[in-house]
């Protein structure tokens, strides 16, 4: 029931709303990073989907840095609720410096995740080849007028692959990066203090 209903201790609040901050800073950075190198591969993949899915974040500085900007839209929540739910999980009952560093590592096995699944999502297109069956495809491109299809398929692949990358990442650290069990002389003290 915890981890639908949290009871945080107020003292822990400050480190762990820190840490989701950090953790959307992070991706936000990221997002744009990542869509500076797929706007390279697939323009119309951003100014016939993209830009008008984000209109409102335009504020006519240009095509690169209006991609940035859906970039790092796209990508900074993902990065705080994951920072959040590591920071949910390994703040509480432990000290600091051995929270951070696990977060620390929460977070760099996310970010590994990401990019396996991106680049993964970069070489499958590249494997179906231009000369691929993307009919399922067709009628979106055709709507859209995109003109290279197969480079903003390519695209697509790679920013579906990515969202997946957080999740199996984010899954992967919250499994395998537990906290560390208390001595008894912390859970002692624990629940003392939980009792006053």
């Amino acid at each position: 029931m915890p981890w639908f209903v949290p009871h945080i201790r107020w003292a822990d609040f400050p480190l762990m709303l820190g840490v989701a901050i950090l953790g959307g800073l992070i991706a936000g950075v990221y997002g744009i990073v990542h869509d500076q190198v797929t706007f390279t591969i697939s323009p119309e993949y951003f100014t016939k989907m993209k830009f008008a899915q984000f209109h409102y974040a335009n504020f006519g500085w240009g095509d690169r840095v209006f991609a940035g900007t859906i970039g790092f839209l796209a990508t900074w929540w993902a990065g705080m609720f994951a920072a959040w739910l590591l920071a949910r999980r390994l703040v509480p009952h432990q000290p600091r410096l051995v929270a951070l560093r696990q977060i620390g590592q929460g977070i760099a096995c996310i970010f590994v995740s990401v990019l396996l699944f991106g680049t993964g999502g970069y070489l499958y297109g590249l494997w179906r080849g231009p000369a691929a069956d993307n009919s399922n495809w067709k009628p979106l491109l055709r709507l859209m007028d995109v003109e290279h299809g197969w480079a903003f398929i390519r695209v697509a692949y790679i920013h579906n692959a990515g969202y997946l990358g957080i999740l199996v990442g984010l899954v992967i650290a919250l499994v395998c990066i537990r906290p560390a069990k208390p001595s008894p002389q912390q859970a002692s003290l624990s629940g003392s203090s939980s009792d006053s």
